[in-house]
């Protein structure tokens, strides 16, 4: 009797070990599938960690990263005092908030006016030309963009002046620097932003529009009514993501569109970063300001999911 109920439970606890991994056997094409990104992440995202620990040493590549001086916080109390650092937060939150309010903002109202055209054929090559640029390296669109826009022989100041006007310094000056700086940003992002908010609109149930309609509902007031409500999930999401890099920026799209002429706006974290570890050789200072952006950059999208949390949304955390 007692050698019975053993194999009974030993055939139990096999049956149990079976339906636990047996979705492994069932579906092991696709957990291979997502074993080489993860192993990817891991490789070149989790790994490299490790590294951090230099931005609290006097790091020399001679001595390695565990033979060099331990010095503490002294790198972040040295940076801090440096005026090129405050000048690069300053820089950082101005072009990343400016570009937050308008390259954040233009894909929702071009998705919004997308979805109320009505020819099918014009919305998908409007689509294809507006995500092209997206797939284009800031190297070419800081080309392009001086190819066109530059004040000596720039395309659009040519035809300025054949039409009587005056050459303007779109690259050339601080603050048209700016604003060129965020018309380009736009420009290049507008189009594959759009692609996500279109995807979310099109899940919308067209019956909700259907019930719009027979209740004397005009078309912008069923976009004001039903669709911005049905993509607000997907809105906050993305500004959640969007807020985490405030901190960060873009190294490519500054350093293709600075010049010396225009030295205002281009000291960014990003910047100060290569400047201090890759021209000077200061990795201990460029690690350190590396590590202060990425925990800034944390605390804002916790700050952020918090708050869409407690005003009724999803979060993303």
């Amino acid at each position: 009797m007692k050698v019975a109920n053993a194999s009974k439970t030993n055939q139990n606890a096999l049956l149990r070990k079976n339906e636990r991994f047996g979705f492994l056997k069932r579906d092991w094409q696709l957990y291979l599938l997502v074993a080489i990104p993860l192993a990817f992440v891991i490789v070149f995202k989790y790994f490299p960690m490790a590294g951090l620990v230099i931005a609290f040493k006097d790091y020399k590549i001679a001595r390695g990263f565990w033979g060099s001086e331990w010095v503490g916080f002294q790198i972040f109390q040295d940076i801090f005092a440096k005026p090129d650092f405050t000048k690069a937060i300053r820089n950082t939150l101005l072009l990343n908030i400016l570009d937050l309010i308008f390259s954040f903002t233009m894909p929702i109202i071009l998705a919004l006016m997308l979805n109320e055209v009505k020819s099918v054929k014009f919305k998908r090559v409007n689509q294809t030309l507006l995500y092209l640029p997206h797939f284009l390296s800031w190297v070419i669109i800081g080309a392009i963009a001086y190819q066109l826009l530059s004040e000596g022989g720039g395309v659009v100041n040519n035809l300025i002046e054949l039409m009587g006007g005056t050459r303007i310094p779109f690259l050339q000056e601080d603050t048209n620097w700016l604003i060129s700086y965020l018309a380009i940003g736009v420009w290049q992002s507008m189009g594959w932003g759009t692609i996500i908010y279109l995807a979310a609109i099109s899940g919308i149930n067209p019956e909700m529009y259907e019930a719009a309609t027979v209740d004397g509902a005009g078309r912008w007031r069923k976009v004001w009514n039903i669709t911005i409500p049905s993509i607000r999930a997907t809105i906050v999401t993305l500004l959640i993501m969007s807020l985490g890099k405030v901190m960060e920026g873009s190294f490519e799209r500054i350093w293709s569109l600075q010049n010396k002429a225009t030295t205002e706006f281009t000291t960014t974290i990003p910047v100060l970063v290569y400047r201090w570890g890759i021209e000077s050789g200061n990795f201990s200072r460029a690690t350190a300001v590396g590590l202060f952006q990425s925990v800034i950059g944390i605390i804002l999208v916790i700050t952020a999911d918090r708050i869409a949390k407690k005003l009724g949304e999803d979060g993303i955390l």
